[in-house]
């Protein structure tokens, strides 16, 4: 028996008894005729103490970090007890032990802060997830994972597999593909999702499905995405919207009790597409702080009695938009601070040429950076559309429609982590519903599916498909799960009538034969009395990313990619030999 307890499990209720432990060398501390060692597993610490006895023992073959060792012992009370682990009241007093297997020293510290870098930690990952750290974000995932099934098996879902080698159907990312030597010059594609088989399952009439499930997509990479990576993909046949919201709901406040026990009673709250564009510059705001985007210009043109007249300003004057936020509590940033903002709204990714501020001043003045266009009762008049009061900053940009709200979105996110506004431990979750059905492409110069091409349009609106002039008015029956400014899921009311999905498929400059060719089977299993249905798709490492307080899904993902899309542990994607090739008719 290489163990009798782990390296978390014994308490000051053992004491007196005879274990045996195995494990990896944590520390190794010398105090002249004995050493501690602190021996870790997966879970916990425990002190060894070596006696002088054994202390010549260890001056002959000395152990070493992340040495396997196994100790017999017995289990005594500390001296000087350490609050901060759980096995802090007991240390074995050893009495002999084996070394299983030696180690090389590590290339970086396996302790909570690392000295290794990303490379060097992905390189040699099977070391970084010996790190408390990432054993935490591991045992949250398997708690997701778990809290997961248990819902959706107490509501009835199924698990069911759906296949990994599937056809291409290039729409949206990029698939990643697989040659077939048994069909020679043909390939298989990775599944972006398991949209079509999910479909056909409700067909099938499985009613509620899900799976937990790996997705494909070639696509560029960054903080949270990877080229596989895990969704919580779910569907349900016989329901409307409403039906989705309330259990997918009711999912996310189960996990959150049961994962991070936080209860959320209140039913989340539900904002238009077209809300959240205007009142947060994206489809995906964070509602954790107030700061909502203010359009200026039409305020300007809009006023009565007293009207703030920008003609005089060109940098209003010619602009599209002019749009504001009010930061509460900042009017007494400094001019470093100011001119800091200004750099960093003129960085690439932002685009912005500068940022105009007005400080509302707790006596009631206002000091601005134009105040020679605008006297006092003008600013007053800003501040008061802006919703400031005394003490807060109003800033603004101006420019194209367009990129200075999505610069203004930046900023506000900006403002928010500057000022704290942005906790990680306050969770606020929200729908955000109707959704445009296409947007224009205007590199492609064509219409294409916002969400993707099976999903429903709201019924009332099937009939402006007819009309090409009317494209932009159409709303899609989709809705999203947002988290902290976070899209975790998204999903949608299906198309399930051939004709309406031969629509949607031309209305994105399909031909009948190519919709045939692609989507031929997904059509035919409609005229075999495919029932109304619908779904969503959480993100999985996202999800686990925001309960675990971090941004990137990459330290949740036990085997992640770097941000070029390879496995530097492996050193993947390599080359093949030339005998593989041949076999698979490539050239």
């Amino acid at each position: 028996m290489y163990r009798t307890h782990t390296c978390g499990e014994l308490r000051i209720s053992n004491a007196g008894n005879e274990v045996t432990l195995a494990g990896w060398v944590q520390t190794i501390r010398k105090f002249g005729s004995i050493t501690f060692v602190d021996l870790r597993d997966r879970y916990g610490l425990t002190q060894l103490l070596f006696d002088e006895q054994l202390n010549d023992r260890l001056s002959a073959s000395p152990l070493g970090r992340e040495f396997v060792l196994q100790v017999k012992g017995k289990v005594l009370e500390r001296t000087n007890k350490n609050a901060k682990i759980p096995t802090g009241d007991v240390e074995i007093s050893v009495s002999d032990y084996t070394v299983l297997n030696g180690a090389n020293t590590p290339p970086f510290t396996i302790e909570e802060d690392t000295d290794g870098g990303d490379e060097l930690r992905m390189k040699y990952r099977y070391l970084d997830l010996r790190r408390p750290v990432l054993k935490r974000n591991m045992e949250l995932r398997y708690r997701v994972n778990r809290s997961v099934r248990n819902y959706l098996d107490t509501a009835g879902f199924w698990d069911i597999e759906t296949p990994f080698l599937i056809r291409s159907t290039p729409e949206g990312a990029r698939d990643f593909v697989v040659p077939s030597r048994m069909n020679e010059g043909q390939f298989y594609a990775l599944p972006q999702s398991p949209q079509t088989f999910k479909q056909l399952l409700m067909v099938s009439g499985y009613d509620r499905y899900y799976q937990i499930v790996k997705c494909f997509r070639d696509e560029d990479l960054r903080a949270d995405r990877q080229p596989e990576f895990t969704q919580i993909d779910c569907e349900m046949c016989f329901v409307e919207q409403e039906d989705i919201l309330n259990t997918f709901e009711g999912l996310f406040k189960h996990v959150f009790k049961d994962v991070k026990g936080i209860e959320i009673t209140e039913a989340f709250p539900r904002m238009t597409f077209d809300d959240a564009m205007w009142l947060y510059g994206n489809d995906k705001p964070d509602i954790r702080f107030e700061m909502k985007l203010q359009n200026l210009k039409v305020n300007f043109q809009n006023m009565e009695n007293s009207p703030v007249d920008a003609s005089g300003f060109k940098v209003f004057e010619d602009a599209e938009t002019i749009v504001a936020i009010a930061v509460p509590g900042a009017a007494e940033y400094t001019r470093k601070q100011l001119d800091e903002l200004t750099e960093w709204v003129k960085r690439p990714q932002i685009g912005m040429s500068g940022v105009v501020y007005v400080k509302c001043n707790t006596d009631g003045t206002f000091k601005s950076s134009i105040d020679k266009f605008f006297n006092e009762e003008q600013l007053g008049k800003i501040a008061g559309f802006c919703g400031a009061g005394s003490g807060d900053l109003i800033l603004m940009l101006a420019g194209a429609e367009t990129r200075t709200r999505k610069a203004m979105s930046e900023l506000r996110l900006e403002m928010g982590n500057r000022l704290g506004f942005r906790d990680p431990a306050v969770y606020k979750p929200l729908w955000v519903i109707d959704f445009p059905l296409f947007e224009y492409d205007e590199d492609g110069k064509r219409w294409v599916a916002r969400h993707h091409p099976f999903t429903s349009p709201k019924p009332e609106q099937i009939p402006l498909m007819d009309d090409l002039s009317r494209y932009a008015e159409i709303k899609a029956n989709a809705y999203d799960m947002v988290l902290n400014g976070t899209e975790i899921g998204g999903g949608s009311i299906r198309i399930y009538q051939r004709d309406l999905q031969e629509k949607m498929f031309a209305a994105l400059g399909m031909s009948k034969e190519e919709a045939q060719e692609k989507f031929g089977f997904l059509m035919g299993a409609f005229e075999y009395g495919a029932p109304p249905h619908g779904g969503l798709a959480l993100g999985f490492d996202r999800l686990c990313a925001l309960l675990g307080g971090q941004e990137s899904i990459r330290d949740f993902i036990a085997f992640p990619k770097n941000n070029a899309g390879r496995d530097v542990m492996l050193d993947a994607p390599s080359g093949i030999d030339e005998a593989q090739k041949k076999e698979l008719g490539l050239q």
